[in-house]
């Protein structure tokens, strides 16, 4: 079949419905707020062709409501070149989702889990923040000068920082990309960071830091940590994904592994891929460290089946056909990610 051929749809059973509309399905990362920040409407419905959703366009709220699901992670990106300007980006992008959340009903922006469950109640789909990439602290050799910029953001909403993305920062080295370095961890301003990011309620995020990093951030950050997009190197072998002694450190931290869904780091296109890491990651550490990190709007084009949150209860009917249980499900789904949340509750604002 060809790349460009849209795919077929998924029959969804009853049993299936059933379950995923039981379900409170949170995400761990999409890339949406910057296109919300340049005029996307995120309350119509968007129809990407087959071609364009290789960029965006993945997600809206009538779509997210289709498909059940209750909590976004908005991932707060910025390029980081030239660095000056990345802090007001992000406060570009979150001034945005505001103003669209005080626009119309049925989107709160949430910070806590009680919040999450307060706005389902309510009607009203939960949009969170995180960071992906923390170039957008600066620079500046003063830690207190990067601790206080998290500390405003943290007193915005945003409860997770991706330390690292595409390229080397004051904090990291990426596990790609520009200045990458296999051999270094965490600088001393990475690590008064992490140690701020326990005192402010913000859960760090290991998705894109290199190997050493990330054990780094595991040493220092006694709470639960998560991987918010990836796949797993079990089923995969690729420079983006993590391996068995990473899944370990992040479940027996208590925390989760987002499975992303980019074929390009599952190594297939379709449900079964996703499903694969997915079981991976059940298999090697649990049902309690296991979740959802689709990188929407991210400039991927998703797996077949999954191209955007109407689709999502398909991934609950190949779950079902796998033999994942109900309440696994569920966990998978968003149970899991709403106990880290409580575990990592955010300081007041």
């Amino acid at each position: 079949m060809s790349s460009e051929t849209p795919p077929a749809a998924v029959a969804v059973s009853a049993e299936a419905q059933a379950v995923h509309a039981a379900a409170l399905p949170i995400d761990l990362h999409a890339d949406t707020t910057k296109f919300i920040a340049r005029g996307y409407d995120f309350f119509a419905r968007h129809q990407p062709s087959w071609v364009t959703q290789r960029v965006g366009g993945h997600v809206d709220l009538p779509r997210m409501r289709e498909g059940n699901l209750h909590g976004q992670f908005f991932g707060l990106w910025t390029f980081p070149k030239p660095e000056a300007g990345c802090y007001a980006e992000v406060h570009r992008q979150i001034d945005a989702l505001e103003r669209a959340a005080a626009s119309q009903p049925g989107l709160r922006v949430c910070r806590s889990a009680e919040e999450v469950l307060r706005a389902r109640a309510e009607d009203c789909v939960a949009g969170l923040l995180g960071i992906e990439g923390g170039h957008c602290l600066g620079s500046d050799p003063d830690p207190q000068v990067a601790i206080e910029r998290l500390r405003v953001l943290a007193g915005r909403g945003v409860r997770y920082l991706g330390l690292l993305h595409f390229s080397r920062n004051s904090l990291g080295f990426p596990a790609m990309g520009w200045g990458q370095d296999a051999s270094r961890g965490l600088t001393s301003l990475g690590c008064a960071v992490v140690d701020a990011c326990a005192d402010l309620g913000v859960i760090p995020d290991l998705a894109h830091i290199n190997r050493v990093g990330f054990f780094d951030v595991i040493r220092r950050f006694r709470k639960p940590v998560w991987v918010s997009h990836t796949g797993v190197v079990g089923v995969t072998p690729h420079w983006r994904n993590i391996d068995d002694l990473q899944l370990r450190a992040v479940a027996d931290s208590g925390g989760v592994i987002g499975v992303i869904f980019a074929p390009q780091f599952l190594g297939q296109n379709g449900l079964d891929g996703v499903v694969a890491h997915l079981q991976h990651i059940l298999n090697t550490v649990g049902e309690d460290a296991v979740a959802i990190g689709s990188d929407w709007d991210g400039f991927i084009r998703p797996v077949r089946g999954l191209g955007s949150p109407a689709e999502l209860p398909n991934l609950t009917e190949a779950l079902l056909r796998a033999q994942v249980k109900p309440q696994t499900i569920h966990k998978i789904l968003g149970g899991n990610v709403l106990r880290v949340l409580q575990a990592v509750p955010p300081v007041s604002s």
